[in-house]
């Protein structure tokens, strides 16, 4: 028997199961089956036809009868991004979490940009965000670099850590204690499968050669929540080449707080922070305390997250207009309807 508490599970959840069912906790998604933990051990489990349109996220926790899950309980958080493609819908990415482990390496490129990405979905999950910059093991000075992802990753933890020679590992781990969750995102090759690997010290995923840049190579396939020694549990995420907001929640001035900060300074409240006068924004750029860069960056996601909206907001309207339309086919329908 499993403690159910280790696998995250909180007394206040009862009142969100239904009746004559028990909880699990979603391990693994493969069309249409789900690998479940529960309090007798591991189970591979159908959908229900009551989730049809709803398929569960690693880290979901799902009402179980029989063989069948029949209901995803609420989710506490998630990680959530629009999915690739022209599309609005939304691909939650990872489920239940109390902390996400936003991972890039110490070589190869930089990526200041990358990581402010990530942390803006982030902050939107409602779980913490944590920086890990892997690979320190290959960098020359880790200190200066930790020093430059820690100026823009604002309010957010940044650990340098190795899988190799076990540097900030312990950091690490005491995020993930009993019962508590995180998920690792990142770009693929960043060393993701390597840390998961020192974390649960035993192989997990299979790592390969490290490229001639120092970056690592894709081997993640498929997301799966995995316990790990200690009592945590640890989501795997295959590598993102494409990370797009979906309901920023805030995020974005969350991780441009400092931006934000400025832009309510600003004579004008429209202000483009571009050539108006009273600007505070540009009044920092020129002073040399905000980089220009971040700034552009902080626009392009405000711009993106806006688009966004508008795109819901036109799914929303078409799928209201789609409703009526089948109300008044229906309503036509009727042979003894009022003519």
């Amino acid at each position: 028997m499993t403690d159910l508490a280790l696998l995250g599970w909180t007394a206040d959840r009862s009142a969100e199961l239904p009746p004559d069912c028990v909880p699990a906790r979603v391990s693994r998604v493969d069309r249409g089956r789900l690998s479940v933990l529960t309090g007798d051990g591991e189970a591979r489990v159908h959908l229900g036809s009551a989730l049809s349109d709803e398929t569960p996220a690693v880290g979901d926790w799902v009402a179980l009868r029989g063989g069948l899950a029949v209901a995803v309980l609420p989710r506490r958080s998630a990680f959530v991004r629009t999915m690739a493609g022209r599309t609005s819908a939304a691909q939650v990415v990872a489920a239940n979490l109390d902390v996400v482990l936003v991972v890039d390496a110490l070589v190869g490129e930089t990526r200041l940009r990358r990581v402010e990405r990530y942390l803006a979905v982030a902050w939107s999950s409602g779980a913490t965000p944590v920086v890990v910059l892997t690979k320190a093991d290959l960098c020359d000075d880790v200190a200066a670099a930790v020093e430059l992802v820690a100026e823009d990753a604002l309010g957010v933890e940044v650990l340098p850590v190795s899988s190799v020679t076990g540097q900030g590992m312990d950091a690490v781990r005491a995020l993930l204690g009993p019962g508590r969750t995180g998920a690792m995102v990142g770009p693929s090759g960043v060393g993701k499968s390597s840390l998961a690997n020192a974390l649960a010290g035993r192989t997990l995923a299979a790592t390969r050669e490290i490229r001639d840049d120092g970056r690592g190579r894709h081997t993640t396939t498929a997301r799966e929540l995995h316990v790990l020694p200690d009592g945590g549990l640890l989501i795997d995420t295959p590598g993102m080449r494409e990370l797009a907001l979906h309901d920023d929640g805030g995020g974005v001035d969350t991780a441009y707080a400092d931006i934000a900060s400025l832009a309510a300074g600003c004579r004008f409240r429209d202000c483009a922070h571009r050539t108006e006068p009273g600007c505070a924004v540009a009044a920092a750029i020129d002073a040399g305390r905000l980089d220009p860069a971040r700034l552009t960056a902080w626009r392009k996601l405000q711009a993106e997250a806006h688009r966004q909206l508008l795109r819901m907001d036109a799914r929303a309207r078409a799928a209201d207009s789609a409703r009526l339309r089948a109300f008044s086919r229906a309503l036509r329908s009727q042979p003894n309807r009022l003519r």
